[in-house]
């Protein structure tokens, strides 16, 4: 089903920067927003939201595509629009004054499946009843496979 390889390339969109930030540590670490505040004298998305993870995720996206038989421009926008709701959560979040790393329910993982599963509706011709499936199946896994990945020592928080 063509849903289910979409919803692996959301999750290694979603998942590369938490596996590289295990490898690589504080190796190229530049904030995003270059710790700079919003007029709200909150940060605009917070220090864990990196160039590296960024860069890296749309490069893993695009590579992995292919090898699930999707375009590669396609793997390419499914990963700038997966970081492009992890960035809109991340500034959600900021605003309602959670620090960096907390987890808001819903926030954390409705937009980073959503954004890409909407670009795929309208690209690919991805049902809405698809959409729908990709984004409830991504919330539930991604909160299941947080804790597994905390309890392997690669997630700080077990969210």
């Amino acid at each position: 089903m063509f849903e289910v390889k979409l919803l692996i390339l959301i999750g290694v969109a979603n998942g590369t920067p938490v596996i590289v930030k295990k490898i690589c540590g504080d190796l190229w670490v530049y904030p995003l927003d270059g710790n700079r505040w919003f007029w709200d004298q909150r940060p605009i998305f917070g220090p864990s939201k990196t160039i590296r993870g960024i860069v890296f995720s749309l490069l893993l996206t695009t590579i992995a595509a292919p090898l699930l038989g999707i375009a590669w421009q396609y793997g390419l926008i499914i990963g700038i629009t997966a970081m492009a709701g992890d960035l809109f959560s991340s500034f959600i979040k900021r605003r309602s004054g959670k620090p960096s790393s907390s987890m808001a329910l819903g926030i954390d993982q409705i937009p980073e499946s959503l954004f890409p599963m909407i670009a795929t509706h309208y690209l690919l011709g991805v049902s809405w009843l698809g959409v729908l499936a990709v984004v409830v199946l991504f919330f539930v896994l991604e909160l299941i496979l947080s804790k597994i990945l905390y309890k392997l020592n690669i997630r700080n928080v077990p969210y």
